[in-house]
């Protein structure tokens, strides 16, 4: 059953059986990949099932196959990871989903918890953080970094802005119309139409009462909504 449990058992070194906890791991990186690999598998009760380089492969991969926690980066090819995250969480909300990032702005901790991430730690964390977040994930706890606890704290004094109007999607779209993307560019990255984000766009402008590309850049930087 993909809904069910996933967690298999095995025997601990005193005899004893222990859940052993099925993580995957999306990162565009293989050698990130292959570190958070084999940090993860020295511990005992856990076992890494799969690993992705993009979105697509991620979220194909769950149409036919289980893991109790992945472990996904937001900067990914394809629809991105917010947008990776919102359709994995509204097709299987049991599988918890640890976002491990380098992005620590106010606006991208709140977005993916708002899309229903368990957990967020950055990657200035030290090494033992992840362990420790996959571990209090799977106990079902919600991890976060200082940086994020920061983060979100901040947003929430920023809870009124324009910008907290936008859905996932749209944030994702308005990100990157304010780092200059024409819209046929848009739509090649995220596997759309050229007309489906000119619709985003449109209710982007509605939303944000921001008129074009520039006055977009001005207001995300100013936000901290792009580096």
């Amino acid at each position: 059953m993909l809904f069910g449990s996933t967690q298999h058992r095995q025997q601990g070194m005193g005899g004893e059986l222990m859940s052993c906890l099925r993580v995957a791991i999306a990162d565009d990186h293989a050698v990130v990949r292959a570190g958070f690999k084999r940090l993860l598998e020295l511990e005992p009760n856990i076992r890494v099932v799969a690993e992705f380089a993009n979105c697509e492969t991620t979220y194909t991969w769950f149409n036919a196959n289980h893991a109790d926690i992945l472990v996904l980066d937001l900067s990914m090819p394809g629809r991105g990871g917010l947008e990776t995250l919102r359709r994995l969480k509204a097709r299987i909300p049991m599988l918890k989903i640890l976002i491990f990032s380098m992005h620590d702005t106010p606006a991208m901790v709140s977005q993916a918890m708002q899309a229903g991430a368990d957990g967020y730690l950055t990657k200035s964390s030290p090494p033992g953080a992840l362990i420790a977040a996959v571990q209090e994930i799977g106990a079902g706890g919600h991890p976060l970094s200082e940086e994020a606890v920061r983060a979100l704290g901040e947003a929430g004094r920023d809870e009124h802005a324009p910008h907290q109007l936008l859905s996932s999607r749209e944030f994702q779209v308005f990100t990157l119309l304010a780092q200059g993307l024409a819209v046929d560019d848009i739509a090649k990255r995220l596997y759309v139409s050229a007309k489906t984000v000119a619709n985003y766009q449109t209710a982007i402008r509605q939303k944000t009462g921001l008129g074009n590309a520039l006055e977009m850049f001005r207001y995300a930087r100013a936000h901290a909504l792009v580096e």
